[in-house]
């Protein structure tokens, strides 16, 4: 039985912290705060431009997760293309608080980022394995020892 327990080696992930920070930014700009995107987006290039910097590759999943939200973000400014937002808010916060990220699965399923072809099984797997550490609350004695987040750098982004 899965039993949820906070994690605390979270709050010590700058990864985890740019999208806890995120969140708010895009809820702010839902609810037609100005400045609120253009501060999400900012946020995400600057983040985006410093895992690159310390990665020096954009083939890294924290570096094209980046890359993928921003552009997504981007396309949300395109006329009918709002709710684009609607869709990152919610992935996002379930990044944040249990570390399932819906983008890192999709970005699974591209040619350049799988060894298998693309079946129906390969896509089940990809979408309901079990989310990875990352979040508030872990949900299983497994991500103990995992990466902090899906979308990290392995013990070089967490805070001193």
């Amino acid at each position: 039985m899965l039993e949820p327990s906070f994690d605390r080696k979270v709050l010590s992930d700058i990864s985890w912290w740019h999208w806890a920070l995120t969140v708010p930014m895009l809820a702010a700009h839902l609810s037609g705060v100005p400045g609120a995107l253009e501060a999400a987006m900012l946020l995400c290039a600057v983040v985006g431009v410093y895992f690159y910097t310390r990665i020096g590759k954009l083939r890294p999943y924290p570096v094209q997760i980046r890359l993928a939200y921003l552009s997504l973000l981007l396309i949300g400014t395109l006329p009918w293309m709002q709710w684009v937002y609607w869709v990152q808010l919610v992935g996002t916060t379930a990044m944040v608080t249990v570390g399932y990220c819906p983008l890192a699965r999709m970005l699974n399923l591209a040619p350049f980022n799988r060894d298998e072809p693309l079946t129906r099984s390969f896509v089940w797997r990809v979408f309901f394995q079990d989310p990875c550490a990352g979040g508030l609350v872990r949900w299983s004695a497994e991500s103990v020892d995992a990466p902090v987040a899906c979308c990290a750098l392995p013990n070089t982004t967490t805070l001193s």
